[in-house]
């Protein structure tokens, strides 16, 4: 009977530990949590673990490559040559493509690329010396917008050497050197961090679910590499919130007017984050709220545009999550 008992209580705190390492987090109290992958209960261990290989296998890409790309690749090489890497884009045309859906190439048909680390208010380069042989800025002179590119969305940033390079939407822009002729998109998800630019300035690209991305990083002049949706608008937690059971306390409407629930996050249209940690709860009123590391994720109603913070610190409570989950406190 000992023997049994023993037995039966292994059983209990390996599920126990379990639990909690999947939440990352060290309470072990039980309770109903309500959470589960996005795509529902019907999601496997195996696809748990294959997306947590993917992540894994991300990472170390951009950590061999310090997120910039092909080592193998050199500005200039291949079909297209150098001067079509690094000369004026002039007419931007918006190309179309079956994975990508719309995205902006230059005159020649080179697509034209965005990177996650720099900012785009202020704009802000932050790929530099090597970075910028493997992706060369694209110069912001005789840069005109072609059809379905709103010319007021283009502008120019100065980078450290002194040259000014285009902008779209306060994004920096630069051709791939992988991209050896018209219309490759070989740099498209490189290290995780680099993107064909959509006409608006967004990501673009459809992944394995299709559909634009929901849930990324974008690198805050305040606040360093914070996460934000699909929008660009910043995403925040709430320290009355539980991760460990799960649980809500922004349920009221005053709360409920001015912090938005994010919807749950399809895990195959992330970008820069650990998808094996995004996960969704059910609140008191039946719909689902996206989660990432078990905490709940909302939107402050205070933010009109991308880039804004406004919801940094608010009441001591209110936080963004940087790149690993985890609150903001700068």
């Amino acid at each position: 009977m000992e023997k049994r008992r023993q037995i039966a209580f292994a059983g209990v705190s390996a599920a126990m530990v379990m639990l909690t390492a999947a939440c990352g987090s060290n309470d072990t109290s039980a309770g109903s949590a309500n959470v589960q992958p996005v795509g529902g209960s019907s999601q496997t261990a195996s696809a748990g673990a294959s997306a947590s290989a993917g992540a894994g296998a991300a990472a170390a890409g951009a950590g061999a490559t310090g997120g910039y790309g092909d080592t193998g690749a050199a500005a200039g090489s291949g079909e297209a040559g150098s001067g079509s890497k690094t000369g004026p884009a002039k007419e931007l045309a918006v190309k179309s493509d079956a994975k990508l859906g719309k995205f902006v190439s230059d005159s020649a048909g080179m697509t034209l690329y965005r990177f996650d680390e720099d900012t785009p208010k202020p704009a802000k380069s932050n790929c530099n010396d090597a970075c910028a042989t493997k992706w060369p800025p694209v110069p912001a002179d005789d840069a005109t917008a072609g059809a379905g590119i709103d010319s007021k969305k283009l502008g120019k940033v100065k980078r450290a050497d002194g040259s000014e390079q285009l902008t779209l939407e306060g994004w920096p822009v630069y051709r791939y050197a992988g991209d050896t002729k018209a219309g490759d998109t070989k740099g498209q998800g490189v290290g995780g961090t680099w993107n064909a630019l959509a006409p608006d300035g967004k990501p673009a690209g459809k992944k394995a679910g299709g559909g634009a991305l929901e849930l990324m990083v974008n690198n805050n002049a305040d606040l360093g590499k914070i996460m934000v949706n699909g929008e660009g608008m910043t995403v925040y937690r709430f320290d009355k919130d539980s991760a460990w059971p799960m649980k809500t306390a922004c349920v009221d409407a005053a709360c409920l007017d001015k912090w938005k629930p994010v919807k749950a996050i399809d895990t195959t249209k992330v970008s820069g984050v650990d998808a094996s940690k995004v996960t969704s709860f059910t609140r008191p009123d039946g719909t689902k709220q996206a989660a990432f590391d078990c905490w709940l994720l909302y939107t402050f109603a205070g933010d009109k545009k991308p880039g804004d913070t406004n919801g940094q610190g608010v009441k001591g409570t209110w936080f963004a999550l940087d790149d690993k989950g985890k609150k903001v406190t700068q």
